[in-house]
């Protein structure tokens, strides 16, 4: 059996690459697609064994290192362009364009979904506010892109034989959007490296990439209402230094911090503060499988992921006053590190590999037969 991988882009070591991480530990024989491949050495043996992943041509074009989704437009024709006609299964990891590669019907395409591509359907008006692309001629261009970008992507799922969702939250949205059915295998976590600490520290912290969506803005404006309450925010991308200048004195930013460091971060925290609307959310298990509660929006993955006033609490909407109101609330509640700890151990990598392992083959073998 013939086998390829492809994926969006690889820039970055982040919550799809551990997937792809934990594909390649069942599986290490793929050969490698994507649009872009710029990680680094240390990242590039973490997530493909040290291989290096097929690009197509956006890889080449100037600036694409620093701003890769300005060339949105090209999307479709590059993920078109590989020829995969050799091999008999295809894995796609997508939460754009992978899914849209071109295949036959000899070979079986499944499809590790994160999302329905979030700029095309749910997230499409937010997408162009942020971008200042909602008036004027750039933003007729823009609209226009991203009408065929969805009419090219609702085809295209006609390409994929089997779908995984990454949550029933995300199910929902491909049956909403594709009128698929999926099956839901939930991303791993390393709970073997996120390990237990019972003793937590009077700070509270959150992490993730400095982008608009993460809604990191909204919790540092709710810490600058707590003086009191000393937050402590690892991070970085084009959100941060306009978040650096609202802060108060009680907010302390960390910037990138390698996994050693992350760990260490969560583990003494008081809580993990967490405001995004993910599909599933990797991040606040890994905090969960240190023991450490979540405060979290009650929309999204964390539905799955967190459970009430045992692993941690919810605030219903995106706004600084409800997470204030959270933190609040959160300090009036006990919980035992160890019971969020044996929660978070469900979602182990283990059990991601055991699942996929066992959906992949069936799936081959059901398809080799009807052949």
């Amino acid at each position: 059996m013939k086998k390829a991988l492809i994926s969006d882009w690889y820039y970055v070591n982040g919550g799809a690459e551990k997937v792809i991480h934990s594909i390649n530990s069942i599986w290490n024989d793929f050969d490698h697609f994507a649009l872009i491949d710029f990680l680094n050495d240390e990242d590039r043996k973490f997530i493909l064994n040290g291989k290096k992943a097929k690009t197509s041509f956006i890889q080449k074009l100037p600036t694409v290192k620093k701003n890769h989704r300005k060339f949105l437009q090209l999307f479709p024709i590059a993920i078109e362009q590989f020829d995969l006609s050799d091999y008999d299964l295809i894995i796609s990891s997508s939460s754009a364009v992978a899914k849209g590669i071109k295949v036959d019907k000899n070979q079986l395409h499944i499809c590790y979904c994160h999302s329905p591509m979030r700029y095309a359907w749910d997230l499409r008006e937010q997408y162009l506010k942020d971008a200042g692309l909602t008036k004027g001629l750039k933003g007729l261009y823009a609209k226009s892109v991203l009408d065929k970008i969805q009419k090219w992507d609702l085809s295209n799922s006609e390409n994929v034989d089997f779908f995984i969702a990454n949550s029933k939250h995300i199910a929902q949205r491909i049956k909403k959007t594709y009128n698929k059915d999926s099956t839901v295998i939930y991303p791993p976590v390393d709970v073997d490296f996120f390990t237990l600490e019972e003793t937590k520290e009077e700070y509270y912290f959150t992490a993730s990439r400095m982008v608009a969506y993460k809604k990191t803005q909204l919790i540092v404006e709710a810490f600058n209402q707590l003086p009191h309450l000393k937050l402590v925010v690892a991070g970085e991308g084009p959100e941060l230094e306009k978040l650096q200048k609202i802060a108060k004195a009680n907010i302390e930013f960390v910037g990138y911090v390698e996994n050693k460091k992350l760990k260490g971060l969560m583990q003494k925290a008081k809580a993990f503060v967490f405001a995004a609307e993910e599909d599933f959310g990797i991040i606040p298990v890994e905090a969960q499988a240190c023991g450490t509660p979540v405060i979290a929006l009650s929309k999204g993955g964390t539905l799955e992921t967190v459970i009430k006033d045992q692993t941690g609490i919810f605030f219903d909407e995106q706004s600084s006053e409800k997470i204030k109101e959270a933190i609040i609330n959160f300090g009036t509640k006990k919980f035992d590190p160890k019971i969020i700890r044996e929660h978070a151990v469900s979602f182990s990598k283990e059990r991601f590999e055991r699942e996929m392992k066992k959906f992949v083959v069936t799936k081959f073998k059901e398809h080799k037969e009807l052949q």
